[in-house]
């Protein structure tokens, strides 16, 4: 399929504090070839990397619980469980995560494998992020992890094997959409015969 062609009419900077909240008047030209006119706003808080830690010979992932204000405030009032992810920061995505996975769950990852890149709500938001799985073992572990509480983060961090993790997808325990990406990925991985 063709780039779609647009016009754009004019940009209003709605916000910029934490982000960038855009409001875009734009014409869009449709697959019939007719012009329609459509306000659109953009969230742009930059590029982003998630990982998820595996200790294949236990079979164990790393996870962390947090509180998460977008979904508190929609009635989901326990925070949420989720894989290591953070904002580029002007980083490349590989020093992001083995950053992010220290900073959050005080553990050096090792063999980081970049899995896909994913717009994760593109309909609003700009943000990519970056995938990776990761190898862990309990001799990597640095420190205690937490997060930094100088950005408002209070994490604690979770370890359990991959079975769990998925069974708690289904019953609604885990809820983030990065963290059931990455965990139904690796399983799927792992029911995959090994490359010859």
């Amino acid at each position: 399929m063709a780039e779609p062609e647009i016009r754009i009419q004019s940009v209003q900077v709605l916000s910029d504090d934490w982000a960038i909240l855009k409001k875009t008047v734009l014409d869009y030209r449709r697959r019939d070839g007719t012009w329609q006119t459509l306000v659109r706003q953009t969230y742009d808080r930059g590029h982003g990397a998630a990982v998820l830690p595996y200790d294949a010979g236990r079979g164990t992932v790393l996870l962390i619980r947090q509180f998460r204000y977008p979904a508190y405030v929609t009635g989901h009032r326990e925070p949420l469980i989720e894989v290591c992810a953070g904002l580029l920061d002007k980083d490349d995505p590989e020093t992001c995560i083995c950053r992010e996975a220290e900073e959050e769950t005080g553990y050096r990852i090792r063999n980081a494998r970049r899995i896909f890149d994913v717009f994760m709500s593109p309909g609003s938001v700009t943000e990519r992020l970056a995938f990776f799985l990761a190898d862990y073992s309990p001799a990597d572990r640095l420190n205690t992890g937490g997060g930094d509480a100088g950005e408002g983060e209070d994490i604690e961090v979770l370890e359990m094997p991959l079975a769990e993790a998925l069974a708690m997808i289904g019953r609604g325990a885990i809820i983030d959409g990065k963290t059931i990406m990455l965990l139904q990925h690796l399983a799927l991985e792992r029911l995959q015969p090994p490359s010859r």
